[in-house]
């Protein structure tokens, strides 16, 4: 008869070995049944296979299992569990070595798969063959590498040709929009996302997925504003820079689309990009829309792919022209979402090769108008007489009158 027994598995293990912090601990149990487990207080709550939760610490205990593909995607699966499943076997089935790693109750390491060395060499490697069954572990690659590039890790080479025979396959093209998503939306809070894009690019999953952003790779830009020139590259700049100004994933994500309509900006016209943000708002939204990203998400892209250059020619343009940036921005009522439009602005700025630490006063600019104008008491012009569109008009001149107070105020600190 097989002895129960349980062993912490995964993360937990992986990133205690790399001295980071735990927040998930995931267990496997071998020598169980499911009635074994229920009998002791532990509660199902796995759909495709058995997993239970503690009944004191509520962590997931999932048997031991093995899978065998039965169909094309990451849905195509059948699983088998087995109290004489072992430990081994269902560690076989995990992506990458550095998670196929396991730890006793007494504190032992099983490592049937060289996981330990690949910590310490920092590469992501693959268990098995068995990895290409699976698509969504390309993603998966792609987001641990943005998670661990700052601590030197790298994607070995077998896994990477595994992964682009996989998209040649066709086995990106199965992946479902949420999925993409929601492997997009972690990356996105990892400190290297630019990591995620490189990767899936360098197996070509990049075109399959994200084609907006492949097509940006080789697209010159003017030298004279763009040192870096190639489109591609000031993109993952961006993404970098915005990662180093904030954490959120939306800022961020508004940063890695601002530019997409580049990628289709007529030959005859490169190195210059007329027109790009209209060009941009169009693909983010069908960016978004395909992957049904967020509304948060999309709307900040939206903003930032059609007014970016507007904020960036602040100091360019008439009051009137500044107030209107506001406007259409619906700053007042949401001026959260316009600071992180701000932000995202800096960060394009910043995002340039030299351009890494000069300073972006369009932000305090613009900060400084918002401000103004929302010092415009509306109870004043009401109080004054003024009824109906006539108080929208008066508010609308003491904005515009505020916004010329802090241009030149800007010009005196500046000149």
């Amino acid at each position: 008869m097989n002895q129960l027994q349980y062993y912490l598995v995964g993360g937990a293990v992986r990133d205690r070995l790399l001295g980071r912090p735990i927040k998930d601990r995931d267990w496997v149990v071998t020598g169980a049944t499911p009635a074994e487990m229920q009998a002791l207080g532990f509660r199902a709550v796995g759909k495709d296979f058995p997993v239970f939760l503690h009944p004191e610490t509520h962590e997931e205990y999932a048997l031991a299992r093995t899978e065998r593909k039965t169909a094309k995607g990451y849905h195509g699966f059948e699983f088998y569990t087995d109290p004489n499943t072992t430990l081994i076997e269902d560690l076989q089935r995990r992506d990458l070595t550095i998670n196929a790693l396991a730890e006793t109750a007494t504190g032992e390491i099983i490592d049937p798969y060289g996981g330990q060395a690949d910590l310490e060499q920092r590469v992501l490697r693959h268990v098995s063959a068995a990895f290409a069954e699976d698509p969504v572990r390309i993603l998966r690659v792609a987001r641990f590498h943005a998670r661990y590039a700052h601590y030197g890790f790298t994607v070995a080479t077998e896994t990477l040709e595994l992964m682009r025979s996989m998209v040649e396959a066709g086995e990106a093209d199965s992946l479902v929009a949420e999925r993409v998503w929601q492997e997009l939306e972690q990356a996105l809070k990892e400190p290297n996302p630019e990591c995620f894009i490189q990767t899936l690019r360098a197996c070509g999953a990049l075109k399959v997925l994200f084609p907006e952003l492949e097509r940006l790779f080789g697209i010159p830009q003017s030298a004279q504003h763009h040192p870096e020139i190639d489109t591609g590259t000031h993109t993952l700049m961006v993404l970098q820079r915005a990662t180093q100004l904030t954490n959120s994933p939306a800022i961020r994500f508004a940063a890695l689309t601002h530019d997409l309509g580049k990628g289709l900006t007529p030959t005859d016209m490169l190195p210059s990009h007329h027109g790009h943000e209209e060009r941009s708002y169009d693909l983010v939204r069908e960016l978004c829309q395909r992957y049904h990203a967020p509304k948060d998400f999309q709307q900040l892209a939206e903003l930032n792919a059609r007014y970016h250059t507007h904020i960036h020619r602040a100091f360019e343009q008439q009051a009137k022209t500044c107030l209107t940036v506001l406007e259409v921005c619906d700053a007042f009522r949401k001026p959260e979402r316009f600071e992180a439009l701000l932000i995202a602005c800096q960060a394009d700025s910043q995002g340039r090769l030299g351009f890494e630490q000069r300073p972006y006063p369009q932000a305090d600019f613009f900060r400084a108008v918002l401000q103004a104008c929302q010092a415009v008491n509306v109870q004043t012009i009401i109080q004054q007489g003024y009824q109906g569109a006539q108080i929208r008009e008066r508010l609308h001149r003491e904005r515009v009158t505020a916004t010329k107070q802090v241009i030149h105020a800007f010009k005196l600190h500046n000149s």
